[in-house]
């Protein structure tokens, strides 16, 4: 067996890197979509937000925070977790923006977290 050429060396040094670093990318939840939808505009304040992730989630690491437009938070009570799902109920607001922020850790022990808003309004 012939050793392999230095060119051959390097593209498989980076053929490796690059395998290595995709995997590492899947190993977190990231969202895949929520209601209401991120961005959106919806007629009525909802009774609640649900997010959903592309891995199943941990439920004691698990939450979202949701304000209403007054700054006020307007999530009632824990997050429910099922699966790569995670809800939360919400008490009645007003007109205006509302912030979702979450945090969640995946069943491989990654977490990650992000923010959204939508909007409630005519």
């Amino acid at each position: 067996m012939r050793p392999l050429s230095p060119s051959a060396m390097t593209l498989l040094a980076a053929f490796l890197a690059m395998s290595l670093m995709a995997g590492e990318a899947r190993a977190h939840a990231f969202l895949d979509h929520a209601e209401p939808r991120v961005g959106n505009k919806v007629a009525s304040a909802p009774r609640e937000v649900t997010l959903w992730f592309n891995q199943k989630l941990e439920a004691a690491f698990s939450s979202i925070a949701v304000t209403g437009p007054s700054g006020q938070r307007v999530d009632a009570g824990k997050a429910r977790v099922s699966g790569n799902q995670v809800s939360v109920s919400l008490k009645p607001g007003g007109v205006g923006t509302y912030h979702v922020n979450w945090h969640v850790l995946s069943a491989d022990t990654h977490t990650t977290d992000g923010s959204f808003t939508f909007e409630v309004g005519p």
